[in-house]
């Protein structure tokens, strides 16, 4: 019986090695070398510091700076475990609120969310990405329509003109992958850093 029970132990000890160390090692190496800022995350760098990651959103609430999509992620009520409580882009808790379009307190929150943007600009149609939640809750872009329905705010509370702030989201708006695929977006976090950078007016 050990003789037929030894192939298949073998096997499972040799395909393992394989599969579970000898190619994810040699992976992880080969991106290194070849991606070395993707496979360590993307990760955005500002005066030396880490201050995100070009692949994860994460929030900004000033007037100051550009809006990401909104997250529903969310993450145990520190004094209940048995509840949870939002905490958006939390990265450990990936999701969508799983609202469906029949759900008021969808309905309620978006006509909440579309009633403040339409106050904010008045003269624009409310460009959908900025009151949807992404399915990840981590969405890191916006389309650039949703890029420029802010730069009046962002032109009002950084006291600059229009034509500089609609300049940054167009240098910043990356196209279609290979022309095709995917749709133009803007990288929230490249802009709001790009926006800092500009020379005051």
């Amino acid at each position: 019986m050990l003789r037929e029970i030894r192939p298949a132990i073998v096997l499972l000890l040799v395909l393992t090695a394989i599969t579970g160390l000898a190619y994810p090692l040699a992976m992880t190496a080969i991106a290194g070398a070849i991606f070395p800022a993707q496979a360590q995350g993307s990760l955005v760098e500002k005066d030396g510091k880490v201050v995100g990651s070009a692949l994860i959103g994460q929030e900004f609430k000033d007037d100051k700076y550009f809006h990401g999509r909104l997250s529903a992620t969310l993450a145990p009520d520190p004094n209940d475990s048995t509840k949870t409580v939002s905490a958006p882009y939390n990265a450990a808790n990936s999701g969508g609120s799983n609202l469906g379009p029949t759900s008021k307190a969808l309905a309620d929150r978006l006509k909440e969310d579309v009633d403040k943007l339409k106050a904010e600009n008045p003269n624009a149609a409310v460009p959908v990405d900025l009151v949807t939640t992404s399915a990840s809750g981590l969405d890191p872009d916006i389309s650039p329509e949703a890029a420029q329905f802010q730069v009046p705010r962002i032109a009002k509370a950084r006291n600059m003109p229009e034509e500089a702030v609609n300049q940054l989201v167009a240098s910043n708006v990356h196209g279609r992958l290979f022309g095709l695929l995917g749709e133009p977006r803007v990288n929230v976090l490249a802009l709001n850093l790009a926006l800092d950078r500009a020379p005051a007016k």
